[in-house]
């Protein structure tokens, strides 16, 4: 009966090391491929493949899982397979990335061969596997950023930070360590967390870091504000006070305060506080302009509700208010832009109700559904020159190229809806 064990269990370790064996054999594959794309990379791309399937198959071995050695190649596949995607979309530009996640993936290969080294070498490639692996982090962030993608980018730009911090950490060497870039990415690092939604815990902390080292971003204090008022209006304001003093032309900051007190229902108070700084300061413009902004909100929130008496009070306040600002002011752009939107929002809600009334074939609905038409088409009209001077203020603003595209369309002048398309395509072009 012992005879009998000994062999059950001798077979047992016969196999298991056949096994492992195999996940040597393919690991060592994945290695041969690697090197074979290296020798041509142009001809040998789908050695990478190769590698990519070759290694996957060997990590299905738990003997593999705890070779550090492994996970070094692991990420230098990854790397491999991550530069090979961006030189392809450098060439050209419609090529479609198979692996979108390979840094994220080298750097969890890298971090656990880190973690399971047993001699100083390990830690050193894996190190230096990292600093490959920032590159890619860096493009992918960029990437989804550009395609408005900002999970993906805050998942990317924020493990670029963090794998700096391991690289110098470690004594290598990180592109962070130029303190410009370093500040630029973590920017983008919070504004794709930011509009991409990020948990406040998470995000919050990387906000309070640059707001210490005394950040120049306004969004940073917009973001700060919007976070702490859910559960700290104390703070919330105490930061909102500090950023408008710092960035007092600052629509973000300004439209954030207003939808707090919108939210609250405190626009009165927001109106009143506005009105106080006036006296306080009659020849400050951008006094004026925010409290036509503020009087602007109120118009879409009666308009929303219904009440279309009060929305016109507050419109006839809010074009007040723009006006007074370029009686001051005659070149000021916010207010001649805004006198323009102020129309053309008015104009653009009218469609709601001609679309109501499309199917109206009645003699009553027809006159109806034309006198709103024309109405409409008059404030669209009114919007026009304000829009004009606009863009005469300042050429490159996408907002007024839109409108001035709209505006044309509906006048029935392609011609120049077409111009202002083409311009808008140049300025995104510019833009990127």
């Amino acid at each position: 009966m012992k005879k009998l064990l000994f062999i059950v269990f001798a077979l047992t370790m016969v196999v298991g090391t056949s096994w492992s064996q195999d996940a040597k054999k393919a690991l060592k594959n994945a290695s041969k491929d690697l090197a074979k794309y290296y020798q041509d990379p142009i001809n040998n791309m789908g050695k990478l493949d190769e590698a990519l399937v070759a290694m996957s198959g060997a990590f299905q071995d738990e003997m593999v899982k705890t070779d550090p050695e492994s996970w070094i190649i692991r990420g230098e596949i990854y790397n491999s397979i991550g530069n090979a995607e961006t030189n392809q979309l450098i060439l050209n530009p419609a090529y479609k990335v198979k692996t979108p996640n390979a840094g994220m993936e080298a750097v969890a290969a890298f971090q656990k061969a880190m973690e399971l080294a047993v001699k100083k070498g390990q830690t050193k490639d894996a190190v230096k596997g990292l600093e490959e692996s920032e590159g890619l982090l860096s493009n992918a962030g960029i990437s989804s950023f550009q395609a408005s993608d900002y999970m993906t980018a805050f998942t990317n730009f924020n493990a670029y930070l963090q794998v700096s911090k391991i690289i110098k950490d470690n004594g290598g060497k990180s592109r962070l360590d130029e303190p410009q870039l370093k500040a630029d990415i973590q920017y983008y690092n919070v504004v794709s967390g930011y509009y991409g939604h990020a948990d406040d815990a998470v995000l919050l902390p990387l906000l309070m870091e640059m707001h210490t080292a005394g950040t120049d971003k306004s969004l940073v204090y917009e973001a700060i504000f919007n976070i702490k008022s859910k559960s700290d209006e104390e703070g919330a304001m105490k930061i909102l006070e500090e950023g408008r003093q710092k960035f007092p032309d600052e629509s973000g900051l300004l439209f954030a305060e207003i939808n707090f007190y919108l939210s609250k229902g405190k626009l009165d108070v927001l109106v009143e506080k506005l009105k106080m700084a006036i006296q306080k300061e009659p020849d400050n413009v951008s006094v004026y302009t925010t409290l036509g902004n503020v009087y602007d909100q109120l118009v879409t929130k009666e308009r929303e509700a219904g009440n279309l008496p009060k929305s016109q009070e507050y419109f006839d306040l809010a074009y007040d208010y723009y006006n007074q600002a370029l009686g001051k002011d005659p070149k000021n752009f916010d207010a001649t832009y805004s006198i323009g939107a102020l129309y053309y929002n008015k104009a653009a809600a009218m469609t709601a109700e001609l679309n109501k009334l499309s199917n109206d074939f009645s003699a009553a609905g027809t006159k109806k559904y034309n006198t709103i038409k024309t109405e409409m088409e008059g404030i669209f009209e009114q919007a026009l020159p304000f829009f004009q001077k606009a863009e005469s203020l300042d050429p490159n603003d996408l907002n007024t190229m839109i409108a001035l595209k709209e505006i044309f369309a509906r006048k029935g002048q392609l011609d120049k809806s077409q111009e202002y398309k083409a311009k808008i395509e140049a300025i995104q072009q510019k833009g990127k």
